[in-house]
């Protein structure tokens, strides 16, 4: 069996949704709904990673541990990297970064991608799973991730790829023979490799598409991708979605 960590990182400020990670969802805050899903799995810890001691104090009422980072981070990826040194984890321990505005993750998606990891020669693994749909396949906010023969990604792009050049020069609105994929956000890494992918200078390829994992294909790193045959519930950027996520959590 895997042995892994989980680590949230929850900062207090949101632009689309004040204070998101404190969102209740029956009773609860959302982060802390997050870390119940991270905790149905054999992770050996589920911490969550946070700027704001009144993220930390909910966690505590709800016995989730919390530890407090830096409020300067810039993305998720480098408050895990302060994480990881304040609990003092080996180099070569898997994190999985699950995302604290995702209160109905599958543990069973948190499990594979450790899985997965752990499986490979890659630092770092993330997540795909099939589009069936060819507007969501042309939808520039639907990321979309090719692989080669060891399932590891060759790129990730906000446009249709692999496009389908003989039906797009007919403009039919058809998907391309071999199916394409949709990246899931979520990400494991090798604590060490972690460190070091804090500590890498941004690449033109993450600034034109807004996808920072395309820094470590940029410096000459493998990421593994593990295909679901599933497609994750949404998580919660808006108001609409925390109404959405709220009714599924009542059925």
């Amino acid at each position: 069996m895997t042995q892994f960590t989980v680590i949230i990182p929850a900062r207090l400020s949101s632009s689309r949704l004040p204070n998101k990670a404190l969102a209740d969802i029956h009773g609860k805050p959302m982060v802390v709904r997050a870390a119940e899903q991270a905790l149905k799995t054999a992770a050996q810890n589920v911490i969550v990673a946070t700027d704001h001691d009144s993220i930390q104090a909910a966690c505590a009422a709800h016995q989730v541990r919390a530890v407090l980072t830096g409020s300067h981070h810039q993305s998720g990826t480098t408050r895990l990297a302060e994480a990881v040194q304040l609990l003092d984890l080996a180099d070569d321990a898997i994190v999985v970064n699950v995302q604290g505005d995702e209160p109905l993750i599958p543990p069973e998606l948190i499990a594979r991608v450790a899985d997965k990891l752990a499986n490979s020669d890659a630092p770092m693994a993330t997540a795909a799973h099939p589009v069936h749909d060819f507007a969501e396949f042309m939808n520039p906010n639907c990321v979309k991730v090719v692989l080669n023969q060891q399932q590891n990604a060759l790129y990730f792009s906000r446009a249709p790829i692999a496009y389908p050049r003989d039906s797009m020069l007919k403009n039919e609105e058809k998907l391309p023979e071999h199916t394409p994929l949709r990246h899931i956000g979520i990400y494991a890494y090798r604590v060490g490799f972690l460190k070091q992918y804090a500590a890498m200078s941004e690449s033109p390829l993450e600034t034109t598409e807004s996808l920072e994992q395309l820094r470590v294909l940029w410096h000459g790193y493998d990421i593994a991708v593990e295909v679901l045959d599933f497609a994750p519930p949404a998580g919660v950027d808006t108001a609409e979605d925390l109404a959405r996520v709220r009714e599924i959590w009542q059925g």
